[in-house]
C-alpha cells in the first residue's frame, strides 16, 4: 500500500497559498485493508475513505469510463493494479493532477508544475470533454486564480466550446449548476466565471438570461460603458470589492435582468425594468432551484434599486414604502445586503469605480428613524388596529421627513 497527497493540496502548496484540504489517493490496497486500519467508507460511487483520526479523505486510485451523457454516466474501476498515474491522468486539469509521496517528492505526469509556473488553466486529456461539470469547474477556477494571472489555455477553450455544441452541458442538473455558481460568487474574481463560460458558449445555455444582456445599451451619461452586460461584471467586480457575501453578490449579478427583456425599440432606456428583472430573478431561481434567502434578496434589489439610487429625491412617503416593501424593519441584515448590492451596482460604472455613494449611509438614517417609531406607546394610548396603523404610518413619516432634513442640512453644512 502506497499513499500520496495529490489535487489541490499540491497545487495551493506550490502556489503558496494556505491548503485547507488534504486528498489522498491510495495505491495497491482493497477496501477491506482500509477498513482493517479503521478507515470509515464514505463513498457511495467508488471507495472513499475517511481517515481514523485527522478524517481526511483517502479514495483507492481508479479509472473511469464514459457509459452515458451527462456527468452521472461513469463506471469506475478501482483495484491494487490501478496505478498512481492512472489515476492523475484521469483528472480534469493538469494543475490538479500532481502529487506528492511519502518522502515529499513531487509527481507531475501531466505537466502541472509547468502550466502553474506559466499561468495555465489546461486540460489533461481528450477525457475532459466528457464531464460537463468540468466546465463549471474551470470557470470557478478562473473566478479563484484570475488574481494570479491565470488565463484557460486555447485549447482548452476550443474544447469546451466542442462540448457546448454536441449539447453536454444541456445534461447538468439545476443542483451542480447552482452549487458551482455558489462557490464562485464566493471567489475573488467571480465575474471570471460568468465570461468564462461565456466565452465558451455555455452561458446562453447555463444562464440565458445574463447571456442576453451582452449588447443591450444602457444611456451612456448614466453608463459610460454603455453595454449592460459588462456593467453587470463591472458591478460583480466592485461586489467583490467592497467584500460581499456571496449572496449579496448574487443580488448584484442578477440586479439588471430586466434590461434584457426591454423591447429593442425602446433602447438606450429601460423603463419598467425592474419589475420585469424582479420576474426574470423569480423564474431563474425557480429553474436552478436557488436556496431562498439568495432569491429573496435577488427579487428586492431587481425591483428596489433605482429607488436607493434616486433615495436623494425621494419624498418621505415613497422612502417609507420602500423600507417596508424591503421588509426592512422586520430583516435590517438584508436590508444591508442590498445597499452594499446597490453600491455596488452604483459603482460598476466605467470612470465612477470610487464615487461616493450617500444613498446609502441616507437609507441607513431613513430606516433608524423608522424603526424608532415604537407600537407600544400607541397602544398604551388606548390605539388598535386601522387606528393604530394609521398612527404608526403618520409617525414614520414625521420621523423619516426630519431624518431627510437633518441628511440634506448635513451635507451643505
Amino acid at each position: 500500500m502506497e499513499i500520496y497527497l495529490v489535487g489541490g493540496a499540491v497545487r495551493d502548496e506550490l502556489l503558496g497559498r494556505a491548503v485547507s484540504e488534504r486528498d489522498w489517493v491510495v495505491v495497491g490496497a482493497t477496501p477491506d485493508d482500509l477498513l482493517a486500519r479503521g478507515f470509515r467508507p464514505v463513498g457511495k460511487d467508488f471507495p472513499v475513505f475517511l481517515h481514523p483520526d485527522t478524517r481526511d479523505e483517502y479514495a483507492l486510485a481508479r479509472t473511469e469510463r464514459k457509459t452515458g451523457p451527462g456527468y452521472h454516466g461513469f463506471s469506475f474501476y478501482a483495484a491494487p493494479d490501478v496505478t498512481l498515474e492512472d489515476d492523475l491522468l484521469r483528472r480534469d486539469l493538469t494543475i490538479n493532477a500532481m502529487a506528492r509521496d511519502s518522502e515529499d517528492r513531487l509527481i507531475d505526469p501531466c505537466h502541472g508544475g509547468r502550466d502553474l509556473e506559466n499561468r495555465w488553466l489546461r486540460h489533461v486529456s481528450p477525457a475532459f470533454a466528457e464531464d460537463p461539470v468540468r466546465i463549471l469547474r474551470l470557470a470557478r477556477f478562473s473566478a479563484r486564480y484570475a488574481p494570479l494571472g491565470f488565463r484557460v489555455a486555447p485549447e482548452t477553450l476550443d474544447l469546451m466550446r466542442t462540448m457546448v455544441a454536441h449539447g453536454e452541458v444541456d445534461h447538468l442538473t439545476p443542483e451542480r449548476v447552482w452549487a458551482e455558481t455558489a462557490r464562485a460568487l464566493g471567489e475573488p474574481c467571480p465575474g471570471r466565471f460568468v465570461e468564462t463560460l461565456r466565452e465558451c458558449g455555455a452561458l446562453v445555455r447555463i444562464f440565458p438570461e445574463l447571456d442576453r444582456l451582452f449588447g443591450v445599451p444602457q444611456p451612456p451619461a448614466h453608463h459610460p460603458e454603455i453595454d449592460t452586460g459588462v456593467h453587470t461584471l463591472l458591478a460583480l467586480e466592485q461586489a467583490a470589492r467592497l467584500n460581499a457575501d456571496p449572496v449579496t453578490r448574487f443580488a448584484v449579478l442578477v440586479h439588471d435582468l430586466g434590461k434584457g427583456a426591454t423591447p429593442p425599440g425602446e433602447w438606450p432606456r429601460h423603463l419598467g425594468h425592474e419589475q420585469r428583472g424582479a420576474d426574470s430573478v423569480r423564474s431563474l431561481c425557480q429553474r436552478l432551484r436557488v436556496p431562498n434567502m439568495y432569491r429573496e434578496l435577488g427579487v428586492l434589489t431587481a425591483r428596489y434599486h433605482t429607488h436607493c439610487h434616486r433615495a436623494l429625491e425621494l419624498r418621505p412617503k415613497t422612502l417609507l414604502n420602500t423600507v417596508q416593501g424591503l421588509d426592512a424593519l422586520r430583516k435590517p441584515q438584508r436590508f444591508e445586503q442590498f445597499l452594499v448590492a446597490c453600491e455596488a451596482d452604483a459603482r460598476g460604472r466605467s470612470g465612477l469605480e470610487n464615487r461616493d455613494y450617500a444613498q446609502a449611509d441616507f437609507m441607513r438614517q431613513i430606516h433608524q428613524a423608522a424603526a424608532g417609531v415604537r407600537a407600544r406607546p400607541l397602544v398604551e394610548q388606548g390605539l388598535a388596529g386601522l387606528a393604530l396603523a394609521e398612527a404608526l404610518q403618520r409617525n414614520r413619516l414625521a420621523a423619516i421627513a426630519e431624518a431627510r432634513r437633518e441628511f440634506k442640512a448635513s451635507r451643505h453644512a
